[in-house]
C-alpha cells in the first residue's frame, strides 16, 4: 500500500442526456470515439481512452459547453496502462 495512487482505476467517458447534440467534442477526439448518437453524441468505450497518449485530460470535456454532460463510465475502467496499449493499438 506503498502508493494508494496507483490502485486509481481510470474510465472512458461518457456523454449524457444533457448533451445538446452542438458536435464540439466530435473533432476534438484523437481516437474518432465520438459520434452523433439518436438524440446525443455517443462515446465508443472500445475507442476512448480518457485521451491518455494524446492529452494530459479528455478533450471533450475541455471543449464541452455543458457542465457535467461528459462523466466518467463507471462500467468501463481501465488502469492508464491499459488505455495506454488502447491508444498505442488504435494509431
Amino acid at each position: 500500500r506503498d502508493h494508494p495512487q496507483e490502485e486509481l482505476r481510470l474510465m472512458a467517458m461518457k456523454i449524457v442526456d444533457e448533451c445538446i447534440s452542438c458536435g464540439a467534442c466530435e473533432p476534438e477526439c484523437p481516437n474518432t470515439a465520438i459520434t452523433a448518437g439518436e438524440s446525443i453524441y455517443v462515446i465508443d468505450p472500445e475507442k476512448c481512452t480518457e485521451c491518455v497518449g494524446a492529452y494530459d485530460t479528455p478533450r471533450c470535456v475541455e471543449v464541452c459547453p455543458v457542465d457535467g454532460c461528459i462523466i466518467t463510465d463507471p462500467e468501463h475502467t481501465e488502469s492508464k496502462e491499459e488505455l495506454e496499449t488502447k491508444y498505442a493499438r488504435l494509431h
